[in-house]
């Protein structure tokens, strides 16, 4: 570990996560008391353009030079590092987000633990290591994800969740830049608990969509479990529980988003699900999110509760929901976070709701798969022997689509006799 240095220290999430007894990704070490070039020298590889990180020769580890950093600025980039050799490691340390994320491991086994990390990883709590915390707004949504990946066991501490309320109240949580604020938000999407991410931070005018949802009433014989807001979470919640990928998360996560517009415009939620496209883009354009997710969140907002009733609709209706609405026949796995997506939306409604089977999704799919075996060809070869030309093919191929949802409806039907 020492690699010819004379203060070499394992630190950060790589001493939290062996504490946690959780294989780390990733090991990280600080180095205290040497210069850039003596790293250099050693043969460590320089990476870092704003402070000194190393790659280690043959391990390719990181190693950074010990430091402190002084704010100077708005936002998260007015810094200004000292990584001289004269920084100590309680200073390095210091410097870091949270008490559990500011311990060091030397080459002995020795923690070094002066903020007291090691009773707030046994309590389950997550606290700021000094005031430092409000130089770095970035900070307000990491804590967020730690929350979503530890669970609700877990609390943010009082103190802490003050020092995020400032950074609200004096504006600093405006200078997040977009795409980090979407790069941390897909972690959290990830984590095992993800709505604890979107709860940790209500209030701090982050997700205003989100915020609009609390006290949107919904009608209490669909939706026992409570407000909008209190819906989605549930709705995500169900999302992480199956496993499903990002793509339907974030649809689970913005299926609503035009409940509150609707409400605020009719009383109701009438016409919800055409309201909440323009909030979805409006959120992924101002977040920079990519379009795989914005696709499927805005086809799942306008189209879901067409899936809920698919049992209730005529075969040209489902037809224009699988093939025009989604275009599933082109873009197969949007479709099938669609599907998923419409499953969490009907499950996420409270603890009586969470395993009611869910017949709509798997119809769907099944209408898809028989389409997707669907002879489109010889469809137009036939259409071209008949003289069809131009758009009358089109029209023929719609039409054999239609008539192969109806075989299915059909045989659907003598099955259930």
């Amino acid at each position: 570990m020492k690699s010819n240095l004379k203060q070499v220290y394992l630190v950060g999430g790589a001493v939290r996560d062996k504490l946690l007894n959780i294989k780390s990704k990733d090991n990280d070490y600080v180095v205290i008391g040497e210069t850039p070039d003596t790293m250099q020298s050693l043969g460590f590889v320089p990476i870092g353009s704003d402070f000194p990180v190393y790659l280690h020769p043959k391990t390719k580890e990181e190693y950074a030079l010990g430091r402190t950093e002084r704010k100077s600025g708005k936002g998260y980039t007015g810094f200004v590092v000292d990584a001289s050799p004269t920084v100590t490691l309680e200073e390095d340390l210091a410097r870091r987000d949270l008490t559990i994320n500011s311990m060091a491991l030397d080459e002995h086994g020795n923690i070094i633990d002066p903020f007291n990390g090691q009773t707030d990883l046994q309590n389950k709590t997550l606290r700021h290591t000094t005031e430092a915390f409000v130089e770095d707004p970035v900070r307000v949504l990491r804590i967020a994800r730690f929350l979503a990946r530890y669970g609700s066991d877990w609390r943010i501490h009082p103190s802490t969740y003050e020092l995020m309320r400032e950074l609200k109240n004096k504006g600093e949580l405006n200078h997040l830049v977009p795409e980090r604020v979407w790069l941390e938000t897909e972690k959290a999407l990830g984590e095992k608990y993800p709505e604890l991410y979107f709860e940790a931070l209500q209030g701090l005018g982050i997700f205003p969509e989100l915020e609009r949802m609390v006290n949107v009433p919904q009608p209490a014989n669909h939706h026992p479990e409570g407000d909008v807001f209190v819906h989605t979470m549930l709705v995500l919640r169900r999302a992480a529980d199956l496993n499903f990928n990002l793509e339907a998360r974030f649809a689970a996560l913005t299926h609503d988003f035009g409940k509150a517009l609707s409400f605020k415009k009719y009383g109701n939620l009438r016409g919800h699900e055409r309201e909440g496209v323009a909030v979805i883009e409006a959120f992924c354009e101002r977040l920079k999110v990519p379009n795989r997710f914005r696709d499927v969140g805005v086809l799942t907002s306008d189209n879901h509760t067409l899936c809920h009733t698919i049992d209730q609709l005529r075969p040209q209706t489902i037809h224009k929901l699988i093939v025009t609405n989604l275009n599933a026949l082109v873009h197969p796995e949007r479709f099938i976070a669609f599907t998923q997506a419409c499953q969490c939306d009907a499950q996420g409604r409270g603890e009586t709701l969470v395993d009611k089977p869910y017949p709509q999704a798997a119809k769907l799919r099944a209408i898809h798969t028989e389409l997707q075996k669907m002879d489109k060809k010889l469809v137009v070869q036939n259409a071209l022997k008949n003289g069809k030309k131009g758009p009358e093919i089109g029209e023929e191929v719609k039409l054999a689509e239609i008539n192969c949802i109806k075989a299915f409806l059909k045989h659907e039907k003598s099955q259930a006799q």
